[in-house]
């Protein structure tokens, strides 16, 4: 079949690169759908033998061909029957940090009938979408050797009516794709960098806040990084919001109140591709909990949390922005199970 054939993905006398972004895109989206027969062909020559995929809890550290495929992708296919995958973003670039490479970055759904158990939640007998951010590190010869997963089980939960967290930040609703429609496989890879440099300007300038106003300099306004009518989609217990009044009211405050000591930044990749950035920490944030937080009360922990950003930018401007946090390990750390608490719950 057309995607076990590898054509070079850096050409040797050439500095050019050619478009590595497609051969992991065609495994991705082909895993899940082709016969057992097929699976063992196009995963032997898609990933290294000695590929790493780190997934968020309560899945956790994989480590080799088989351990990805038993953990990850078989119980994928068991729990959301006739299952496809569905990517709103997919991109891919230069590494700017360490471990450095080219890597592909996602925000995707998987897409199926949730009929069976799920990495330990209850099945719902109805339509589901999880979604998932995900960055792959692409090897010279096409095959993936490194993954970071986070897939946001919090808002499955949601969807099957045992949310675990009290609704009470932004609007809980299915990730929208870009507003553009543009965000898979870009055609004009061009400003990559440029959309690199706005978004790590901007993170750096967000690490200080005001602790009454809860605001950053050089965040909105005529100069400011984010566009006025920003959008930003957050994970399962915190939502989305619109414009950086509601940013601040529906995420920001909250999070700052309970984590004022937070320090972000520590990321393994930072790629850009055309209006198109991506940045990645795992985990990203160390932080104590100082301050209730979604229904659980302070108790000065030390804390870290892995986080993914997408942001798709414009005329010099973040217009949007998608969240992926690992919210199950975050809770875990402060003494919860959502996942028992889940199946304990009554649907809705």
């Amino acid at each position: 079949m057309q995607y076990y054939h590898f054509f070079p993905v850096f050409p040797v006398e050439s500095n050019k690169m050619t478009d590595f972004r497609k051969t992991p895109h065609r495994f991705l989206n082909s895993i899940f759908t082709v016969a057992p027969s097929e699976a063992e062909l196009l995963v032997d020559t898609s990933l290294t033998e000695d590929a790493v995929w780190n997934v968020s809890f309560p899945v956790e550290t994989l480590m080799g061909r088989d351990s990805i495929v038993r953990d990850f992708i078989e119980p994928l296919r068991q729990g959301l029957s006739h299952m496809r995958r569905r990517d709103e973003i997919f991109i891919g670039g230069p590494n700017r940090r360490a471990p450095g490479g080219h890597w592909v970055a996602s925000v995707c759904h998987y897409v199926g009938n949730f009929d069976a158990p799920l990495f330990g939640l209850k099945p719902s007998g109805h339509l589901a979408f999880l979604r998932s951010g995900e960055f792959y590190r692409i090897e010279p010869d096409g095959r993936i050797s490194e993954a970071k997963i986070a897939l946001d089980l919090i808002d499955l939960m949601r969807q099957c009516g045992r949310m675990p967290l009290p609704r009470m930040l932004g609007t809980e609703m299915l990730f929208p794709g870009p507003a553009t429609h543009d965000g898979v496989l870009p055609v004009d890879q061009g400003d990559g960098e440029k959309t690199l440099d706005l978004c790590e300007a901007m993170l750096a300038d967000l690490k200080v806040f005001d602790p009454e106003t809860f605001t950053s300099k050089g965040q909105t306004g005529e100069a400011g990084y984010w566009h006025e009518d920003m959008l930003w989609y957050g994970p399962g217990g915190i939502g989305a919001n619109y414009r950086w009044s509601g940013f601040e009211k529906d995420h920001r405050a909250s999070f700052l109140t309970a984590f004022p000591d937070r320090v972000g930044g520590n990321h393994y990749c930072r790629i850009g591709d055309g209006k198109y950035a991506a940045v990645s920490g795992w985990p990203s944030m160390t932080m104590t909990h100082q301050g209730d937080y979604l229904g659980v009360e302070a108790s000065g922990k030390p804390l870290t949390l892995r986080v993914m950003d997408f942001y798709r930018c414009a005329h010099g401007k973040i217009m949007e922005n998608w969240v992926l946090l690992d919210y199950l390990d975050l809770f875990r750390q402060m003494g919860r199970d959502l996942i028992s608490e889940a199946n304990a719950r009554t649907p809705d």
